[in-house]
């Protein structure tokens, strides 16, 4: 092993969790072991906790092979997140010059963090600047978000499990919104702020043994509230009961959230992304008032990203794979790339890992294709077969007195 590839190991989590993002840790934790990396460190709450001096050693907290199984089954961030924007190097330079010298005192040489969009986006800020200073320090993304919008790769380890619980759930919800002999309405809100792949998730519901959601509305096109109210009245007049999906950043034409058509108390994030939440709840309310039908309004909220008791063997295989292959290419020299998925076959399903340079990824949005979304307010049979196999195959919890078993940091 040349002089070069000699060194520690940092690792970090940011960004919304995910049931499997653990995965992703586990595979950076044990391929760099098994590669000889002298030390694994990991930030507590990302580069935010990696500025206030918060890191461990992992090997001090992961200690058998129990541990890593239960890691790979543990739910959020196992290190803990951060949404920290990295400022600009000629806005601040003061801020990377503490983090190198924290690296340096560490002596790490290799540098991973899994998340999605922002994450790339300190990724290609820390490598700018390693090239800037002529820093040997390695940076490399590892990604991750149930939101699936990270452009490059087929799709982000994450999404697989979240929609598996999603198309999961919206059967059980179609099972009990059906049971009544008079028509109701049930309005779904599932996570997803300029891309829809999460909420899209809801047309697996649909098969043999399910009727499925009626609608599914995407924030790719704009949301005519009149055409919806429209549709919804004639409907119910046919005494039909209803489940409708939507994500939660459905626009009107005039570019505000649905959400903001109500009384809301607004909060923004470092990155300037507003809280979103409220959209099922305003149309639900408008139902009832207008059309008098019992309308019920259900958040999956933070549900769909933290179900581990529901993950997909796929995506957790998957998580564990790019973390490892992120260490591989760092350590064979690889600075300032992203692995990404690359989709090689659909029957039967294939996918590999590349790597790929992280200025083509970081703040660039994927969203679902308009001609995969139909003009009746549902999804095409295309995207159906794109999800379909990230959601195949389970890994069971392992169960402790009745209930899964996590690992905990105890910071």
């Amino acid at each position: 092993m040349e002089d070069f590839m000699i060194g520690n190991v940092i690792v970090g989590q940011s960004g919304g969790p995910t049931s499997v993002i653990n995965s992703s840790l586990v595979g950076v934790y044990k391929t760099a072991r098994d590669r000889g990396a002298k030390k694994v460190y990991g930030m507590l709450h990302g580069i935010k906790g990696l500025l206030d001096g918060q890191y461990v050693d992992l090997s001090e907290k992961i200690k058998t092979d129990i541990d890593i199984d239960l890691l790979k089954r543990t739910p959020s961030s196992y290190l803990g997140s951060c949404r920290y924007k990295l400022p600009e190097v000629n806005e601040d330079k003061a801020v990377y010059e503490k983090i190198f010298k924290t690296l340096e005192d560490l002596e790490v040489k290799y540098f991973f963090y899994i998340g999605g969009n922002d994450s790339m986006d300190t990724i290609k800020k820390l490598s700018d600047y390693a090239n800037l200073v002529n820093s040997d320090i390695k940076f490399m993304g590892v990604p991750k978000t149930i939101d699936n919008d990270l452009a490059v790769t087929d799709h982000t380890p994450g999404y697989g499990s979240a929609a598996k619980y999603i198309a999961a759930t919206m059967k059980e919800i179609i099972r009990d919104g059906l049971v009544y002999d008079y028509p109701t309405i049930t309005i779904v809100e599932i996570m997803g702020r300029n891309a829809g792949w999460l909420t899209a998730a809801a047309a697996l519901a649909k098969g043999e043994d399910c009727e499925g959601v009626d609608m599914i509305y995407l924030p790719e096109k704009v949301f005519d509230i009149d055409k919806f109210m429209a549709r919804v009245k004639s409907l119910s007049e046919q005494g039909r009961s209803m489940v409708i999906a939507i994500s939660e950043g459905i626009k009107v034409a005039d570019g505000r959230y649905v959400f903001e058509l109500s009384d809301h108390v607004e909060f923004v994030d470092a990155f300037g992304h507003k809280q979103l939440a409220g959209s099922a709840k305003f149309l639900a309310n408008k139902i009832g008032s207008e059309l008098g039908i019992k309308t019920r309004a259900i958040e999956l909220s933070t549900m769909q990203r933290c179900a581990a008791h529901m993950t997909s063997r796929t995506d957790i295989t998957e998580a564990f794979n790019v973390g490892g292959a992120a260490v591989k290419a760092a350590f064979e020299g690889a600075t300032g790339q992203v692995v990404v998925l690359k989709r090689i076959s659909d029957d039967p399903y294939m996918c590999i890992t590349e790597t790929h340079d992280v200025h083509d990824i970081a703040n660039v949005e994927k969203k679902i294709p308009l001609e995969w979304i139909t003009d009746d307010d549902y999804v095409t049979d295309d995207l159906i077969h794109y999800i379909r196999p990230l959601i195949q195959a389970e890994l069971s919890p392992i169960m402790v007195d009745g209930l899964p078993r996590h690992l905990n940091v105890n910071f």
